[in-house]
């Protein structure tokens, strides 16, 4: 799988009435690199209409795109992967249905989940919430940073970082070992997409050094 290091997640409840595909194209000009289609509440044939208008975008700019549980539509577009929750169909299965080369991301808010993701073939896997969200209904209590340097020690695929991150306590989130750290509404939600971003960018850049 590629390597990213900033993600974005649609959350078109705090796009303030803009198009999702000019969003995140001010995201990507900003300087993420994955995003996903995240959609709970339209129909499945709106769904499909996004993904294609995503699909298209990420492909013009060569960025990740990835899919929120479904998993038909994910494959109707051929998009690089799925991303899927605990509970959601078990990994093997997804596996099964979307191939062996498409990107399979699953959330995890405790080490035995990451570790379990890891055993059964998950491509990465997302951390979190390390802080209080808004961003999701029925969230889990925040995990902390603690929960970053458990699996920086532990497991040895590529993790996001999500939940609550900001930028100012962002830095937290990278002392505690992240590289790769994914925003909703922080970044859907401003009113400068694209500066955003590049600050994000910035700071991972930093990181590297």
């Amino acid at each position: 799988m590629r390597n990213f290091r900033l993600y974005a997640i649609t959350g078109e409840e705090f796009h303030q009435g803009r198009d999702v595909v000019e969003v995140m194209e001010e995201a990507i000009l900003g300087g993420v690199d994955i995003i996903q289609l995240r959609d709970k509440t339209s129909s499945k044939r709106e769904v499909l209409k996004k993904a294609r208008a995503l699909r298209e975008l990420t492909k013009k700019h060569d960025v990740l795109f990835i899919v929120n549980d479904h998993i038909d539509v994910a494959l109707a577009v051929d998009a690089d992967g799925i991303h899927v929750g605990q509970d959601d169909l078990p990994l093997a299965d997804v596996r099964k249905i979307m191939g062996p080369e498409k990107i399979i991301g699953i959330s995890t808010h405790k080490i035995e989940e990451a570790r379990e993701a890891e055993a059964g073939g998950a491509d990465y896997i997302g951390v979190g919430p390390i802080f209080h969200t808004n961003s999701k209904v029925d969230v889990v209590d925040p995990v902390t940073t603690t929960y970053i340097q458990q699996v920086v020690k532990e497991i040895t695929i590529p993790f996001v970082a999500i939940g609550g991150i900001k930028l100012h306590n962002v830095d937290q989130v990278l002392d505690a070992g992240a590289t790769r750290i994914c925003m909703i509404s922080e970044i859907v939600g401003a009113d400068d997409i694209t500066g955003v971003c590049q600050q994000f960018t910035r700071i991972l850049q930093k990181q590297e050094v």
